[in-house]
């Protein structure tokens, strides 16, 4: 069977992009056989032909050498920079979980390991217009648990604390936390990383500093932040 993990933030511009690119890229260095999907996607590029490129997707494939078309492992694409809710409503095109399990599901089948990334915050809101879906809806309807991105800096113990304390309150488990843009040179955020695990109980399993090529994760972490799926 194959194992899967879900990425989700404390909020929007966070990094989960980047940190599921790198995430990847290191499963994959590891020799593991590691895909990555992303449910649904707003602010995409438009193209001089008139398609769309989910940029996140096409970041994450190049960082992590997947040779594949972006569009293949997302199953909304939007062009407006808005919540997912509100680009699918204005372009008459709404999200449904059905579609993104089915896509899911499909996509599963050809890794061992599978990274699925959210968009937005864990309350990111997906469909409010005909049947109410958010983002958390789509996590345990994959059924998977997850892994918080949080910045390294300022605020980032109460966004995190708060994060962490939603998702339990929606019976999704966290599997870990890792801190973007983390300057282990500063004082605050060496702090930051050890008063978040003593206020939440969770480890940081990894922090990265800002513009980082890899991260510093050991095999056995990676691996034990994926479930069977």
């Amino acid at each position: 069977m194959p194992k899967g993990v879900f990425i989700t933030a404390t909020g929007t511009d966070i990094g989960k992009t980047f940190i599921s690119g790198l995430l990847v890229k290191k499963m994959r260095d590891y020799g593991l056989n590691c895909g990555y999907f992303k449910p649904a996607l707003s602010g995409a590029v438009r193209e001089a032909d008139g398609t769309l490129t989910p940029g996140d997707a096409k970041f994450v494939l190049e960082t992590a050498g997947i040779k594949r078309n972006p569009k293949e492992v997302v199953s909304y694409i939007y062009e407006e920079a808005v919540s997912p809710h509100l680009a699918a409503e204005r372009a008459g095109n709404l999200i449904y979980l059905d579609k993104i399990k089915k896509d899911f599901n499909r996509i599963k089948q050809e890794y061992d390991y599978i990274l699925t990334e959210g968009c937005g915050g864990i309350v990111c809101p997906i469909n409010l217009t005909d049947k109410k879906l958010l983002l958390e809806d789509i996590i345990k309807g994959l059924n998977l648990d997850v892994i918080i991105v949080a910045d390294g800096g300022l605020g980032t113990i109460n966004s995190t604390v708060l994060t962490v304390e939603y998702a339990r309150s929606r019976g999704i488990t966290v599997r870990g936390i890792i801190l973007n843009n983390f300057d282990k040179n500063d004082f605050m955020h060496r702090d930051n990383l050890k008063q978040t695990e003593n206020l939440t109980g969770i480890k940081v399993i990894a922090a990265a500093e800002k513009n980082a090529q890899e991260l510093d994760i050991d095999k056995s972490t990676l691996i034990s932040i994926f479930k069977e799926i």
